[in-house]
């Protein structure tokens, strides 16, 4: 970034000469930082994972979740700033309450994305705040069935198939794209995320990780809820035999 300290990055609100505003691509690198978080939307439901980078030994573990409720149909995946994520799930979290408020019923995907999405583009109006360096993935079950959305710093959000945010995205994605998610059931999806999530996991590079794994499917009744640990620990299982097999390829 070649206008690095000539002043183009002290604002949010200022232009670089070619366009560009800083302190939003700051962000997007806070979030190439964080772990891998992915979401597959199949026929029957979301499934979000995580690769939640353990900073310390002592913490205890599932401490500092990476994916949270925002209602009982919603679900959220954050990569990036840890304080910054919660900040979103909080809003979040406020928009739905509001929309059941208002319309007395629950907010349904697009308009979740779409209020959120508006809250996160607001901070890269004005001087006196900075954007959110956090990407956020939400999955969702409503009356039209799945619903997975992706925002970035700026605010922009997209629908998707899959969706793969953080460090090691760009191999998660070539994985995904691989899927036939239009025929997996969720509990496919859970086995195929949790072997993406240990594929782009670097041992000799990364630290040692958590794998957070939830779904909003038909086999949940609708709610979103972390996905049952026996059928974690069969993902891992299988998750690390496919790696250690590759490892022996090399």
């Amino acid at each position: 970034m070649s206008s690095i300290g000539t002043g183009y990055d002290v604002s949010v609100s200022t232009y670089s000469p070619d366009g560009r505003v800083f302190q939003v691509e700051y962000a997007g690198k806070a979030v190439e930082n964080s772990g891998t978080a992915i979401g597959l939307r199949v026929k029957d439901g979301v499934v979000l994972a995580v690769e939640k980078l353990i900073q310390s030994k002592l913490l205890v573990p599932g401490s500092n979740r990476r994916i949270q409720s925002v209602d009982r149909h919603i679900g959220i995946a954050t990569a990036g700033l840890l304080a910054d994520g919660r900040h979103i799930v909080k809003r979040a979290r406020e928009e739905s309450q509001g929309w059941r408020d208002i319309y007395k019923q629950p907010i349904d995907g697009p308009n979740i994305a779409s209020r959120v999405g508006d809250y996160i583009a607001a901070y890269t109006l004005y001087s006196s705040v900075r954007p959110f360096g956090v990407s956020t993935i939400i999955g969702a079950m409503d009356k039209t069935g799945p619903k997975l959305y992706m925002i970035e710093p700026s605010g922009l959000y997209w629908g998707y198939h899959g969706i793969a945010i953080g460090k090691g995205r760009q191999v998660a994605k070539t994985e995904i794209e691989k899927l036939n998610l239009a025929e997996m059931t969720c509990r496919e999806a859970v086995k195929h995320a949790a072997r993406i999530i240990y594929e782009v996991h670097d041992d000799a590079k990364d630290k040692e990780f958590e794998l957070e794994l939830s779904w909003v499917c038909e086999e949940s009744g609708g709610f979103h809820q972390m996905v049952p640990k026996d059928l974690v620990e069969e993902a891992e299982q299988l998750a690390k035999a496919v790696d250690d097999d590759d490892m022996d390829d090399d």
